[in-house]
């Protein structure tokens, strides 16, 4: 007899949608790519089995329904499913993990031109942008009452402000990275770095070193 599949970080999403409130397996890729897409982006077809799996798990139930005519599964949390969840919260979690293919890019810059790392940087600062448009709007609902779950709107602040500050993160770094690659020649395997910089990189990675305090406010690109 086979084992049914362990539970994965995905699974516990969906969990905790459905502790929100029942939904159907559209609903929930719906969802999952609204709320959860910026910190745990996952395909839509691996969101459509994570539900059944609750089920066999004994953590969901599955209820038939219907729109209109059409009909419908529409799943809930079992008492088993909340407490499964609340398991998983009592763990502190894995860190975050950073994929970037843009600073892949730069970080190779020397194998291409001045203007590649320009324009790579630019499509950063402009994914930044891009991205914080929904998470701007989002901020603006939440703030004057009308977002969705507005009961939920604590939790909802803690990642909110968290996106807020990568995504300017993103920009602020990519216009400071933009300041330094324009000082370079055409070649940037001629590239030199900035002294003053590399001072000041040390300088700000030193800020867990002070009893984990916050860290430094940024300085100017050098003269």
């Amino acid at each position: 007899m086979s084992r049914e599949p362990a539970l994965t970080t995905t699974s516990y999403a969906v969990l905790g949608l459905l502790a929100v409130r029942p939904w159907s397996t559209y609903e929930l890729a719906r969802q999952m790519d609204r709320s959860l897409g910026r910190i745990w982006p996952r395909a839509a077809s691996k969101i459509y089995e994570e539900p059944k799996k609750l089920v066999r798990h004994g953590l969901a139930r599955a209820e038939p329904g219907s729109v209109g005519r059409r009909p419908r599964t529409v799943y809930a949390i079992t008492p088993e499913g909340r407490d499964a969840l609340a398991d998983w919260l009592g763990e502190p979690g894995a860190g975050p993990v950073l994929e970037s293919e843009q600073l892949l890019k730069v970080f190779f810059a020397e194998s291409g031109s001045t203007a590649d790392t320009l324009a790579t940087l630019h499509a950063a600062r402009a994914w930044a942008v891009e991205r914080n448009r929904d998470n701007l709007a989002a901020a603006r609902a939440y703030a004057a009452g009308e977002g969705p779950f507005p009961e939920r709107a604590a939790q909802t602040m803690l990642v909110g402000r968290f996106l807020t500050d990568y995504y300017r993160l993103v920009a602020e770094w990519a216009d400071w990275a933009a300041a330094a690659v324009e000082r370079w020649p055409e070649e940037p395997r001629d590239a030199t770095a900035d002294p003053d910089q590399l001072t000041e990189t040390v300088r700000r990675a030193g800020w867990s070193a002070a009893e984990d305090g916050p860290a430094p406010p940024p300085a100017p690109l050098a003269g």
